[in-house]
């Protein structure tokens, strides 16, 4: 038993999300969004990089002490995996650790709409999850990709850096490549993945212009594609898929893009105040045909009207979904207002004026 594994323990009772450890710092536990330090003594230097080298396969210690950071996934059997992320800092090493549970909770369990399920059973096409860091990408994903495990006979390719949420072939034939370790890059992992013959295939992250191309190609040739991108809504994420490419190029992208989108989930992850947990509220952009002659037309900024009337669709705005959970009593005024896209819709919940001058 690695001496860290402790903590991760600690972790796992505490129901936190995320364990900080810095040199000359207490541990830290992300607890229901919140930093809450470990009552355990600052950690030098020294003793926490001996902790931190004791769970590292030595090659990603080489390209560490190459770069100053370096992810790699550790697995505690019969508890969870973890993300982990080394690097230097001012005063020496530091990491952060990234719960990812063993059970792999379903769309119902996590209480998503159920047009979340459908994307599942799509033939093919481009579905993209995305929301700021932390926001359950990862755990949205891994219920599609479950339920596509548990319904369909057919060939699921993963390419992660690195590897998250593990799925056991059920249905399905189930391959989790990682980045660093099974395939040099995202790129080459989608390159060699059309040669592998996968019915579907998710990218855990699309980041380059290179990925986002090889992802459009693979989902305009017969395949399911999910993958995630940092952006937070619908509309931003189709406009940042288009400007990642060059201004002459961006035309053709426009038409690709309207012919190979199926969707885009776009989340934003609340703390809840009626029991302990967090939940997430779901922006969703159902690609029909008048969303695709938008895109065509470089016309993204109506795709918010297409969203508001196609709840027959399944589609909803993230500020429905806010208002939503408000109603419900599961979310703070506050909170909501914070992350709401139009602000004076939710002025009225406030006890008081809202403190973001910014926003005035």
């Amino acid at each position: 038993m690695a001496q860290i594994d402790g903590f991760f323990k600690l972790m796992n009772d505490e129901g936190a999300s995320d364990l900080h450890m810095v040199a000359g710092q207490q541990p830290i536990l992300r607890i229901r969004g919140d930093m809450e330090r470990v009552k355990f003594k600052a950690l030098n230097n020294d003793d926490l990089r001996s902790m931190l080298y004791e769970i590292c396969p030595e090659e990603k210690i080489k390209s560490f002490e190459e770069s100053g950071d370096v992810d790699f996934g550790y697995e505690i059997p019969g508890l969870a995996r973890y993300r982990c992320n080394f690097f230097r800092q001012k005063y020496g090493i530091g990491a952060v650790f990234r719960e990812i549970p063993s059970e792999i909770l379903t769309v119902e369990q996590l209480g998503l709409p159920k047009v979340i399920s459908r994307l599942a059973h799509l033939p093919k096409g481009l579905v993209l999850v995305t929301g700021p860091t932390g926001s359950g990408k990862s755990t949205t994903l891994a219920a599609i990709v479950d339920e596509v495990n548990k319904t369909r006979k057919d060939h699921i390719l993963t390419i992660e850096d690195p590897i998250e949420f593990v799925h056991k072939s059920q249905k399905c034939i189930v391959n989790h490549r990682e980045v660093g370790t099974h395939t040099k890059s995202f790129s080459a992992a989608l390159r060699g993945a059309l040669r592998e013959d996968p019915d579907v295939i998710m990218v855990g992250e699309m980041r380059d212009l290179e990925t986002i191309s090889l992802a459009m190609e693979a989902s305009m040739t017969g395949h399911l594609v999910f993958g995630t991108l940092h952006t937070i809504n619908a509309m931003k994420t189709v406009d940042r898929v288009i400007e990642i490419f060059p201004a002459n190029q961006q035309g053709q992208v426009r038409s690709t893009l309207a012919d190979a989108l199926r969707a885009v989930v776009s989340q934003t992850l609340f703390k809840r105040v009626d029991v302990k947990g967090r939940c997430a509220a779901l922006e969703i952009l159902i690609a029909t045909p008048a969303v695709r002659n938008l895109i065509r037309d470089s016309k993204t900024f109506q795709i918010l009207s297409v969203m508001q009337t196609g709840k027959k669709f399944g589609m909803q705005t993230l500020d429905d979904a806010i208002e939503d959970y408000l109603k419900k009593k599961m979310i703070s005024p506050d909170d909501a207002y914070s992350n709401c896209v139009e602000k004076g819709r939710f002025v009225k919940y406030l006890k008081k004026a809202p403190t973001d001058f910014t926003e005035v």
